[in-house]
């Protein structure tokens, strides 16, 4: 592979093939196992890789791969076993093995760099809408992770779980954090919270990361295994992806009581996280202290009316709020060197303007308070017009998930004449909790009851502004659909919302 050039890879060897490329100035372009192949077809057209590596995690791609034109890809290298003879064509098929018998004795080797010293086109979660390339850079990627290990504390003496996807940004970041402070690397093929603590146990892991799901899964299969001490061995978890509701950050410490527990967010477009917040270090609190103590706040909790706190940035990221007008909340800015060089088959966004001089708009709306804490509102595409006001999404669902009879919402807009978008909120009950459709009223006897009436006037006595209040809540019944990442696919669920109440439009609870 020459200078510059980009290969797909999909495979166990994923940190070999990664340094490797990168030693001789090509760019790694991770796929997704999970998805199908028509998205994995569209990512390869999209950066028309010159060589593609996958192992038997894709092997129900290989038949579609025959018979679909990927005019740009000059090798296809199986790790592994290669997959049976009638399955692939051959003549441009590889495998680890035959690359390692034509190795050239031991010649010394060069590094080379890719143009704009790129390293790695990473594919955004797509949760509004098709995948983007974001390309990331050397620099970027080292000073991030060099930031983790300053921020978590990594160390030589580490052994660290893959839990989180080499194909996003922060389960690469991490790996190589790990790799620059020396730590073990215990992967598994995916996560799944029984392959999770069965590795945790056997190879005394002390450091992982995660996302709200992934804690509630292994919260799920530990409480089944009475004996499970491998909880003890966990020093460091750091959670991205979403902010962690109380009850799982109070579970999440039952599960691991010798971690200092972290949260980070950040984007793709950052080369990961932005901020950090310590929410309990065990070496610095004592049982009955608070478990949700933010550094330096009034606030006794990570959630408040001004948004969710997600903590403080690294030295190296400059983060400000940018107001379309007077106003402590606006659109969250970063710049800095962790910034994304440009997405792919974009021009490059510095190239007008220097570094030091560009801010990058998040697509988030937060603000910063007076101990440079950042408070995140929102997501501006996920923002809600109704009645001429704008809704964040976020403050309604961390004010409903505050009820001890909700599990899980999610609230999004739906189109509505009079006021433009209508505040619609889809609600996941706690097991013995029951909803019924008639108006009902909350009493000693029905303690246990949820309606439409109790959820709504528990919003108003919560001091949520009345256009915020929903006008229709939806009982769901299913699995919220999430990205590979574990993020909400919002836009998924207001169109099944819209599908729903044009079939049943006075009966709600049926999702």
């Amino acid at each position: 592979m020459g200078r510059g050039g980009t290969g797909l890879t999909l495979v166990d060897w994923y940190m070999e093939w990664l340094l490797a490329v990168a030693f001789v100035g090509g760019i790694v372009a991770p796929l997704n196992y999970r998805w199908s192949f028509e998205e994995a077809k569209s990512a390869i057209l999209m950066v028309r890789p010159v060589m593609l590596v996958t192992d038997e995690s894709c092997k129900h791609w290989y038949q579609e791969l025959q018979s679909n034109a990927l005019p740009s890809v000059k090798w296809h290298v199986f790790s592994g076993s290669p997959p049976s003879s009638g399955s692939v064509k051959t003549s441009n098929v590889l495998t680890t093995e035959t690359l390692r018998n034509h190795v050239m004795g031991t010649k010394q080797l060069e590094y080379s760099w890719a143009p704009e010293g790129a390293v790695i086109i990473c594919f955004t979660s797509g949760t509004t809408g098709r995948p983007k390339g974001v390309i990331i850079s050397h620099s970027a990627m080292i000073v991030q992770s060099l930031a983790k290990v300053a921020v978590v504390g990594y160390s030589e003496d580490d052994v660290y779980l893959h839990t989180a996807p080499l194909c996003h940004i922060g389960g690469l970041s991490s790996a190589i954090a790990m790799l620059m402070v020396g730590g073990c690397h215990v992967l598994i093929p995916k996560f799944e919270a029984s392959l999770a603590i069965e590795a945790i146990k056997q190879h005394c892991v002390t450091s992982l990361i995660t996302v709200p799901a992934m804690i509630a899964d292994l919260v799920s299969s530990t409480r089944l295994k009475e004996t499970w001490k491998g909880g003890q061995y966990v020093k460091k978890l750091l959670n991205g992806g979403g902010s962690l509701s109380a009850e799982l950050i109070r579970d999440a410490i039952e599960l691991f009581p010798r971690a200092k527990l972290l949260s980070a967010y950040g984007m793709t477009e950052t080369c990961s996280s932005l901020t950090f917040m310590t929410l309990h270090d065990p070496t610095l609190q004592t049982p009955t202290q608070t478990l949700l103590t933010v550094d330096k706040t009034r606030s006794s909790s990570v959630h408040h009316r001004q948004g969710v706190c997600v903590g403080k940035p690294p030295l190296h990221v400059e983060l400000k709020i940018g107001a379309d007008e007077p106003s402590s909340i606006g659109r969250i800015l970063t710049r800095g060197p962790h910034l994304m060089l440009r997405y792919w088959d974009q021009n490059s966004m510095k190239a007008a303007e220097s570094t030091n001089d560009f801010w990058l708009d998040t697509g988030d709306i937060g603000s910063i308070d007076d101990y440079g804490n950042i408070w995140l509102v929102g997501r501006q595409n996920g923002r809600i017009k109704s009645g001429g006001e704008n809704i964040y999404p976020e403050e309604v669902e961390a004010l409903l998930l505050q009820h001890p009879g909700v599990l899980a919402t999610v609230v999004v807009g739906i189109p509505e004449a009079r006021l433009t978008e209508m505040v619609v909120a889809c609600i996941k009950l706690r097991e013995s909790w029951q909803w019924i459709d008639k108006i009902c009223k909350q009493s000693a006897e029905n303690n246990l009851t949820l309606c439409r009436e109790i959820l709504g006037n528990y919003c108003r006595e919560k001091n949520l502004t009345g256009f915020k209040v929903p006008k229709l809540f939806i009982l769901w019944r299913k699995p919220f659909p999430l990205t590979t990442t574990g993020k909400i696919r919002r836009d998924q669920v207001r169109r099944e919302v819209m599908s729903h109440l044009q079939l049943f439009p006075k009966n709600l609870c049926l999702l």
